[in-house]
This record gives C-alpha cells, structure tokens and sequence, in this order.
C-alpha cells in the first residue's frame, strides 16, 4: 500500500511559500488510493481493537449523573459530531467563522508539522472559542509502521505544543489513517490519551465538489454520528454550512466528542466511534 507518511512532508518542504496548499494536494494526489483503503478497513472494524460507541459510554455512566458539558444532554438529544483533520491551514480562519455565525462547536485533530507551527493563533482561537482541541500526530505518519519510541514522539510533540498555545493538554487523538494497534493503544493509554475514530466520512480528500461533499455526509448521517472532515481542502468549508443547516433541520443538535460521551468519559487507550 503506497503511504501517505513520506510524501506529505517531502512535497511540502521544498516549497515553504505554499505549505498548507501543498499539503492538501499531497494529500489529495498521492495519498487517495492508499486513504480510501485504510479508511474502509477502519470504519469496517479492521483498525486493531473494538470500538466503543457515544451511546455506551454514556449507558456506562451512573443515571443520576449530569452531562458536563453545558446545556446538552445527548442521552435525549439527537447529538451529533463534527470533526475537522490535519490543520489548521490556510482555510481554517473561514472556518471557524462559520462555526462562530451558526453557534456549532467542533473537534479538531491537528497535525504539527507545518499546521500548529505554522497557525499558533489559530489553535489559541479554536481553544478560545470553545471547540476541542485534539491531536492527528505531529506528522501524519503511519503509526502502526512505527517503533514505539517514535509513536511516543510522534503524540507527545503536538500534545506538548498544544498545551503551550492552549494551556489545556490534549485527551484525544486521531491515528492517521484510522490505522491502530495494540501498541499503539498501550502507549496512548500512557500518555493519557484516547483514539477517535469516525462513522461519517465525505472522502473530501479526493474531491473539490462541496455539494457532493455535503451529499456525502447527509447521506450517511445518524444519531451518535461522527463525522470526518479535513479543513485543508479547498472543497471541504464551503460544505460546511449547508451540512449544518440541513442536519438541524432534521433535529440534530453539534457537540464535540466529549459532549457525545457525557455524562460518560473517554479512556485513555480506548478506541471511540
């Protein structure tokens, strides 16, 4: 299988003018094949371990205890999740417009390489905005290929960074790809750390069409839904505001994660869908 991991970083560094659109198209061009497959073997199940759905680690949680995150309550809401992958980049700043005007919190997963190094006022603005700020690794490498030494280093870089911008170390992460293991579940739990997969995936990586993006999602949207976004493609934030606007038209209301889990938590080392 052809990997993502050496080309992003290969095709960005020689052009430092254009980083953030070179890693889109990096993504988009040399990875598409080798994500389409990696993606359905995670959200087939193939991903290394079980997965826990929202709904049972909420059922997890004592009944009289209250969800901690505002007003939602997503044991009676029809919750739902969005999530945006490997920023920020230069399309984030107009996203997060978006989520502000139509009041909508979000989960970012961000890379560090060339995304929070780059974008720092843009992770402060995320954290002070309310959204979750998460990590995607620092480089997008292929976790599972990795020594557990490099694991290590490819989370606790972003994680050290995040809290610097935020003041808040991060609780959850994203493996590229979906692709996880034993060991990575082992060092995740050590570093305090749980795995976020998704239910809802628009494969914006291989289209610029944002109505066929927003077809994609609405199409496979449901309660408990997690949905997979990436804010570095040009096609992908266009999408967002109608998929907003159509999801609560059917009555769904935006959390992060861990408002999708509340009154329940994450756990370190546990894999979430």
């Amino acid at each position: 299988m052809p990997s993502l991991t050496k080309k992003i970083p290969a095709l960005t560094k020689k052009t430092p003018a254009k980083k953030t659109k070179k890693t889109g198209i990096a993504f988009r061009t040399a990875g598409a094949l080798a994500a389409t497959a990696a993606l359905t073997m995670a959200l087939s199940g193939c991903a290394g371990r079980d997965t826990t759905a929202p709904s049972a680690v909420r059922a997890d949680a004592a009944a009289d205890v209250q969800a901690r995150f505002g007003t939602v309550d997503c044991r009676e809401a029809k919750c739902i999740a969005l999530t945006f992958d490997a920023g920020p980049g230069e399309h984030s700043a107009r996203l997060l417009d978006v989520l502000k005007e139509k009041r909508v919190p979000a989960t970012f997963f961000l890379l560090g390489e060339r995304h929070i190094e780059k974008y720092p006022e843009l992770v402060r603005r995320m954290a002070d905005e309310g959204h979750e700020v998460a990590s995607h690794t620092w480089d997008h490498k292929i976790l599972t290929r990795l020594r557990p030494e490099e694991i290590r280093e490819e989370l606790e870089r972003p994680n050290r960074e995040i809290e610097r911008l935020t003041g808040r170390r991060p609780t959850l992460m994203r493996p590229p790809q979906g692709r996880t293991n034993d060991t990575v579940h082992e060092i995740c739990r050590e570093l305090g750390l749980a795995e976020v997969l998704w239910s809802v995936t628009a494969k914006d990586y291989a289209t610029t069409d944002s109505d066929l993006i927003t077809r994609r999602v609405l199409a496979q949207a449901s309660r408990d839904g997690i949905i997979l976004l990436h804010d570095i493609y040009d096609g992908t934030v266009p999408a967002v505001p109608g998929i907003i606007d159509a999801l609560k038209e059917r009555g769904y209301v935006f959390v992060t994660v861990p408002q999708l889990l509340a009154p329940g938590q994450a756990v370190p080392g546990k894999v979430y869908r």
